[in-house]
C-alpha cells in the first residue's frame, strides 16, 4: 500500500507518518507539505522504517500540482487545516485524482461543505472521501455507531471535550480553537438542524482523570454527520473546554471578538507568547466524554465511553488507522461516495485497533472498565 500525508510534516500529520511508516503491509509513506525541510527531517528520522518514507513538496493552492501528487496512492490521508479553507479542495483533488481521501477535519462548515457538495463527484469518480476522522469528529462519531448497534434505537448523544491549552500544536490549532468559538455553530436537536451561538450554552461536566471541567457549546462536526448516518436519532450537542484560561476567551467570543482577522492574529500572538513561557516537558493530557441516550426493549438507557490522551498521539493514530482500514477497502460499505466515519467504519474493528496501539476508550469515568474488556498492556498509551 503506498499513502500520502497532506500536511505530514505538521504535528499530527508527522505522528500519521511515523505510525504508518512501522505498520505491515505499508510500502510507502509519502510526506505532502510545502515545508520541505521540516518534512525531510521526518523522512531522515525514519530512514530504516519498515515503509519508505518520501517527501514531496506541493502548496496545497496549486491545484493543478496537487492533483498530479495525489496520482497512484491508494489513500491520500490529509491533517492539514485550516479546514474552512482546505478540506474541500483537497478532498476535490483526491477526486480528481482518482484517489480515495481521508482527513482529521473537525470544523462543521467544511464537513457539511464536502457532505454536500462532493457526493456526487465522488460516486461519479469511484472513490471514497472519509470526512472527521481523527480523535473529535472520528473517535466520538465511531463511539456513537458502537453503542448505537447495542440498542434499538438512539435517541441522543453529547459530545464533551477538554483540550488544555498546552496540548501542543502551535498557531495551528491556536487558530481553530478561536475560529470555532465565532460566530454561530450548527447543532442537532428536536430532529432538525439549528444553529447557534457560539458559546452560548454553558455545562460543567464530570470528565475522567479531570473531574468537573467548564464547557461551552462550539462548532465542531459531530452535530452535522452524526444524524445523516445514525437513523432516528433527535439531539446531538458538542461542548468543549480548555480549562484554566478558557472564561478569558469565552467572554471575547461572544462579543464577537475574533470575528475580527486582525483580533485573531493579537491573541494568536499573545496566546503563543503565554504557551513558550509555560510549555510543560509533555504536551498537556485532554479527554473525551461520550455520552448517548437509546431505547432497548421499550426501555430508554444511557451509556458512556470516555478516555483521556494527547492530541497528537490520539488524532494522528485515529487516522493512521482509518486511513489503513480505507486504503484496505475493510469498511461496511462498498459504495463510493462521502461518508462521515460513522457511515463506514466498522467500531468494533477500529476500537480494537485503536486499542492495540495502546489507546483505549472506557465505559466508566474512573477507567475501570475498558471497552472490549482488555486492559492496556504495561508500559503502553492509554486514552
Amino acid at each position: 500500500m503506498k499513502l500520502i500525508i497532506l500536511g505530514g510534516a505538521g504535528d499530527v500529520g508527522s505522528r500519521t507518518v511515523e505510525d504508518l511508516a512501522t505498520t505491515r503491509g505499508v510500502e510507502r509513506v509519502t510526506i505532502c507539505d510545502r515545508n520541505v525541510r521540516a518534512a525531510e527531517a521526518i523522512a531522515s528520522r525514519l530512514r530504516g522504517a519498515p515503509a519508505q518514507v518520501d517527501v514531496v513538496g506541493v502548496d496545497a493552492d496549486d491545484h493543478r500540482a496537487l492533483v498530479a501528487a495525489l496520482r497512484g496512492y491508494d489513500v491520500a490521508a490529509s491533517a492539514l487545516g485550516p479546514f474552512h479553507r482546505f478540506e474541500r479542495p483537497l478532498a476535490q483533488a483526491a477526486i480528481e485524482a482518482g484517489v480515495d481521501y481521508a482527513s482529521v477535519c473537525d470544523e462543521w462548515q467544511a464537513a457539511e461543505e464536502v457532505l454536500d457538495q462532493l457526493a456526487t463527484p465522488a460516486r461519479t469518480a469511484g472513490v471514497r472521501v472519509v470526512t472527521g476522522l481523527g480523535a473529535s469528529p472520528g473517535i466520538t462519531n465511531i463511539g456513537i455507531r458502537y453503542i448505537a448497534q447495542q440498542v434499538d434505537r438512539v435517541r441522543r448523544a453529547d459530545i464533551c471535550v477538554y483540550q488544555p491549552l498546552d496540548a501542543g500544536g502551535g498557531e495551528a490549532v491556536l487558530r481553530h480553537m478561536l475560529f470555532i468559538m465565532t460566530g454561530k455553530v450548527a447543532i442537532w436537536r428536536g430532529g432538525r438542524r439549528v444553529e447557534l451561538p457560539a458559546c452560548s450554552e454553558h455545562r460543567t461536566i464530570e470528565l475522567p482523570r479531570f473531574g468537573k471541567i467548564d464547557l461551552w457549546n462550539m462548532g465542531h462536526a459531530e452535530p452535522l454527520t452524526v444524524p445523516r448516518f445514525v437513523e432516528g436519532i433527535e439531539e446531538v450537542n458538542f461542548f468543549m473546554g480548555y480549562g484554566r484560561g478558557a472564561r478569558a476567551l469565552v467572554w471575547p467570543a461572544r462579543l464577537g471578538v475574533f470575528a475580527s482577522p486582525r483580533r485573531v492574529d493579537a491573541t494568536i500572538k499573545l496566546l503563543t507568547a503565554l504557551e513558550r513561557a509555560t510549555r510543560p516537558p509533555e504536551p498537556g493530557l485532554g479527554a473525551l466524554r461520550l455520552d448517548v441516550w437509546g431505547e432497548r426493549g421499550g426501555r430508554v438507557e444511557q451509556r458512556t465511553l470516555c478516555g483521556v490522551g494527547q492530541m497528537r498521539e490520539v488524532t494522528g493514530t485515529a487516522l493512521s488507522v482509518g486511513a489503513l482500514m480505507l486504503a484496505r477497502r475493510e469498511l461496511t460499505t462498498d459504495a463510493p461516495g462521502v461518508y462521515a466515519p460513522e457511515g463506514c467504519i466498522d467500531p468494533t474493528v477500529f476500537i480494537t485497533r485503536m486499542r492495540d496501539k495502546g489507546i483505549v476508550a472506557y465505559e466508566d469515568l474512573a477507567m475501570t472498565r475498558p471497552v472490549g474488556g482488555v486492559a492496556p498492556a504495561p508500559g503502553r498509551r492509554a486514552s
